[in-house]
């Protein structure tokens, strides 16, 4: 991993996949975050309670997003559809994610193209040597999307955490370096 990763998430505020720019936060995007982040199915599955109202949005944007490097507004022709969320674990040369999406999205490959290329950024540029997330059972939404970034499915962890008072399982997905390489070798 390289030592100046701070410096790399800086310099790769923008990242650019066909369709879509991952971007800083901007404060004119709190109605759209508000839209995904206000509607009861886009947060089924998240630990997020979501927003009230768009000047709740305003304020997520700016005390949350802005705070960290690594945080990306998933835009399309204009609108902030969904975020993703890069955080680093420098002492284990790794990286953990989380993403949302608008539910008027799902299903249109958007958020597979977003993670795509934020791994690209982790082992590429920021020469990381694994990634990992995992979502609630349920969400298998969210496993296809990992699935389809060459993230192998690692386990299930039977109730691991209580979430808006229900006990979900939860499933590990991860992808090593020498993993990652080794499907673009063979794409």
């Amino acid at each position: 991993m390289v030592e100046n990763y701070k410096e790399i998430l800086y310099d790769n505020e923008t990242l650019s996949t066909p369709r879509l720019t991952l971007r800083k936060f901007r404060k004119t995007d709190a109605e759209d975050v508000f839209e995904y982040g206000s509607d009861a199915e886009t947060l089924e599955f998240l630990v997020w309670e979501g927003l009230k109202t768009a000047d709740d949005a305003k304020v997520a944007i700016v005390n949350y997003y802005w705070s960290r490097p690594g945080f990306f507004a998933i835009e399309r022709e204009g609108k902030c559809i969904g975020c993703i969320d890069l955080r680093m674990l420098p002492e284990h040369e790794k990286a953990t994610f989380g993403y949302v999406l608008n539910r008027a999205f799902w299903g249109q490959g958007y958020m597979s193209e977003a993670l795509s290329a934020v791994l690209a950024l982790c082992f590429e540029k920021l020469e990381l040597n694994r990634v990992e997330s995992e979502h609630y059972v349920g969400n298998e939404g969210s496993g296809r999307v990992m699935e389809k970034c060459a993230m192998q499915r690692e386990g299930l962890s039977p109730q691991k955490e209580k979430i808006k008072g229900t006990f979900r399982d939860i499933v590990h997905y991860g992808l090593t370096r020498d993993m990652y390489f080794e499907k673009r070798r063979n794409t």
